[in-house]
């Protein structure tokens, strides 16, 4: 259906899960600030000097080597408060309980680093605080970035262990007497968490202590192993796929039935997707984690009916691991779906699908696509049309060569008009559309099934020294020779802001409007935008309005960016 507006907002009201889920967004956002902000007291507090009088005091209670101890303790609590921070702010459990614990230890070693009374109660309302609200702090994390991060944290360790070790060896000349192997391990590790250690280092020319430069080179590897372990620790959950066979056979179970609903329904079916199903098992949700936000794609499969419950059993995943659900491409019947459950929809752009019972080259309208036909056929090229099951294996080989040689070094780009595999024998309702010259393939067009009727565009590839306008001829072979394969329409590519672009070049569009085009025409130098709009817009297709969806404005963007790293458009640094 088409639309009257640049972007269409569809909202519906959230339901009870959604609305619980939402309602104390405030909490862990607090707790987060105030969790920053208490570990960066503890910082400063431990790196300035106590005060005279309570440390005179304090003496009479306690050796002086307690209050040392004590003080570079409050350094690596401070230090663990302002990275777990963010743990809070994701409501992870794990996180919150540690910091449970950090500020318990907080009070007390606060107290016996120098009676600070004042840091000690900051530290004991906030642990009441986070007490009260402990409800509020669920999210579970993932087993496989726990023990990675912890095997990683051990390395890190004993590589800064002999990093130190060495850094000890070679300034042996400053040492006060002889060392041993076990003594320069012992320093190493007391240095890295902030602790004197027992070899001295005799003062230097300048006056400036040797220990000095040690400690502090010391204290700087530790950091960098808390940082690296924290940081592999409470990023984003990425799980390995689950798209088991079971799972795979009942999914085609439901496209048979259903397929012919979202012509991106065949795409759940890659394998670097996990799906979530409904109670009744009549519908389900493919997804994949990226960055922290749990991202479907289409329509979810199965039967409408059923479709609330496999959305809320979505939600309610997303929401006990604190990502941020997002759903790319659904067409407007999912996007109020979706809405019913609580998340606001925004059109961001049109699919192209031709019906081929009304596709002809005659006609003034059709005639650059006739004559790029024409011009590539008096070339010589020739095409023919072929179901993955009815290649042979030596066919699809060399089908799959040829693919991998014109794509070279280029990533691999697409999630949710993407299958992601190319001619296996799990997929033998895909179609193939190749062109030759001289009996030399040159380019061909991969679809894959939409319904018992149609065919949705998956995969392009071309020799780069091929002749202009194969893609039109191969196009349109596809919709002429539709008939005698059963197919009735065919989806090509997906064109963003097709609207924007449509009506920012029409006579009288506003200033707005016109700017809005101009920015997606110069987008367009590193995304094809313009140019996918261009190529869709001469079959004369039917556009079909498709839809992102969100919870909040604010997870907008961060939903925006997983599925650009998704469709492999951008590729953010990641530990390893």
């Amino acid at each position: 259906m088409a639309t009257s507006s640049l972007i269409t907002s569809v909202r519906a009201p959230a339901d009870a899960a959604t609305s619980r889920r939402l309602s104390h967004a405030w909490v862990p956002r607090t707790a987060a600030v105030a969790c920053f902000a208490i570990g960066l007291l503890d910082l400063a507090s431990a790196l300035t000097s106590v005060a005279a009088s309570r440390l005179h005091e304090l003496r009479t209670y306690v050796p002086g080597g307690v209050s040392r101890v004590s003080t570079a303790g409050t350094l690596m609590i401070g230090l663990l408060l302002v990275m777990l921070a963010h743990g809070l702010r994701r409501r992870k459990r794990r996180a919150h309980a540690l910091i449970l614990g950090l500020l318990a230890i907080s009070v007390g070693l606060h107290l016996l680093k120098g009676l600070d009374v004042e840091e000690a109660t900051v530290s004991l309302l906030l642990l009441a605080a986070l007490l009260a609200t402990r409800h509020e702090f669920y999210a579970r994390a993932d087993p496989r970035t726990r023990w990675r991060a912890v095997a990683v944290g051990v390395g890190l360790v004993l590589a800064c262990s002999v990093l130190g070790t060495t850094f000890i060896a070679l300034r042996r000349d400053a040492l006060a007497r002889p060392f041993s192997l076990g003594s320069a391990v012992q320093h190493v590790l007391e240095g890295l968490v902030g602790v004197t250690g027992p070899l001295e280092f005799l003062p230097t020319r300048r006056g400036t202590s040797t220990a000095d430069l040690v400690g502090d080179a010391l204290l700087g590897l530790g950091v960098l192993c808390l940082v690296t372990t924290l940081a592999l620790l409470l990023r984003p959950a990425t799980p390995l796929p689950r798209l088991t066979e079971q799972d795979d056979a009942r999914m085609r179970e439901l496209l048979l039935v259903h397929g012919r609903r979202d012509s991106l329904a065949y795409f759940a079916l890659r394998r670097d997707k996990s799906v979530i199903w409904s109670p009744t098992g009549k519908a389900c949700v493919a997804y994949r984690v990226v960055t922290g936000v749990m991202l479907a794609s289409g329509d979810p499969l199965g039967d409408p009916e059923a479709w609330p419950g496999a959305i809320a059993a979505f939600l309610d995943e997303a929401d006990q691991h604190a990502w941020t659900p997002g759903v790319m491409g659904c067409t407007e019947q999912g996007g109020i779906a979706w809405a019913r459950e609580g998340l606001q929809a925004l059109e961001i752009g049109d699919e192209a699908v031709v019906e081929v019972k009304d596709f002809s080259l005659e006609g003034r309208a059709m005639r650059n696509v006739r004559q790029a036909v024409t011009r590539v056929q008096r070339a010589g090229y020739t095409t023919r049309v072929e179901r993955v099951g009815d290649l042979c294996p030596e066919q699809a080989a060399s089908l799959r060569a040829s693919a991998a040689a014109w794509r070279g070094a280029e990533t691999e780009r697409g999630f949710s008009m993407a299958m992601g595999r190319f001619l296996e024998p799990v997929d033998p309702g895909c179609v193939v559309v190749m062109a030759f010259l001289e009996g030399e393939l040159a380019a061909f067009l991969h679809f894959v099934p939409w319904g018992a009727d149609g065919l949705s565009l998956d995969l392009m590839r071309r020799d780069r020294n091929a002749a202009n306008g194969l893609n039109e001829l191969l196009i349109t072979t596809a919709l002429t020779t539709a008939p005698s394969l059963g197919v009735a329409r065919l989806s090509l590519n997906f064109a963003v802001f097709r609207s924007a672009l449509e009506r920012g070049e029409r006579l009288g569009a506003g200033p707005v409007l016109r700017a809005w085009r101009a920015l997606l025409i110069f987008a367009s130098r590193w995304f094809q935008i313009e140019s996918l709009y261009r190529f869709n817009v001469k079959f004369r297709p039917v556009w079909e309005p498709r839809y992102v969806c969100f919870a909040t404005a604010r997870d907008l963007p961060r939903v925006a960016l997983a599925a650009l790293q998704a469709e492999a458009f951008i590729a953010l640094p990641r530990l390893h």
